[in-house]
């Protein structure tokens, strides 16, 4: 039994690390508890014809500043109180014009999937957190993903934090 444990607590090791190595993370960073906006990296590809990298970052920094410390509200999709999957809809259409579904369980088949290596800013980072619950936050970079955390509200986190790590699901790429 120790040996099975030793084994997949290895192996959730291996997985955080994975999304260490994203294609676009040119720069190395510190597993320290920073829940911060990550700083602006010094490159500007184009993600698709109409959204640069720096307008990705900017787009996504601006709404993490008017949405910070909004309280979790289940079903909620305003200031007075969004959901998970309300507030990464929002996003979307608010900052980049691009619609999403609503639900969780309608954005989790939303797009195309895509591996911890090579995960990239904008991409929707997926969790199983209970029997049939799911929540879904925005990845940045630097390990960190910006979502509506029931226990903090609209905040950033970090993929190595034992509880997102131990949940982790899947990622979905709708910015193509």
């Amino acid at each position: 039994m120790k040996f099975r444990n030793l084994l997949v607590f290895f192996f959730l090791i291996l997985i955080v690390l994975q999304g260490c190595s994203s294609k676009n993370s040119r720069k190395a960073y510190s597993y320290k508890q920073d829940k911060s906006f990550p700083i602006k990296a010094n490159y500007n590809y184009q993600i698709k014809d109409s959204l640069t990298y720096n307008q990705l970052y900017k787009a996504l920094n601006m709404q993490y500043n008017d949405w910070k410390g909004v309280k979790y509200k289940f079903g909620g999709n305003t200031k007075k109180g969004v959901d998970c999957s309300a507030f990464v809809q929002r996003t979307f259409k608010d900052r980049l014009n691009i619609t999403i579904p609503r639900t969780t369980a309608l954005q989790s088949k939303f797009g195309e999937d895509v591996s911890m290596n090579n995960l990239e800013m904008g991409d929707l980072i997926f969790f199983k957190t209970g029997y049939k619950t799911r929540h879904v936050g925005i990845y940045l970079e630097g390990g960190k993903f910006l979502h509506a955390s029931t226990k903090r509200g609209v905040t950033i986190s970090r993929l190595d934090n034992s509880y997102y790590s131990k949940h982790f699901w899947k990622i979905k790429r709708v910015i193509q």
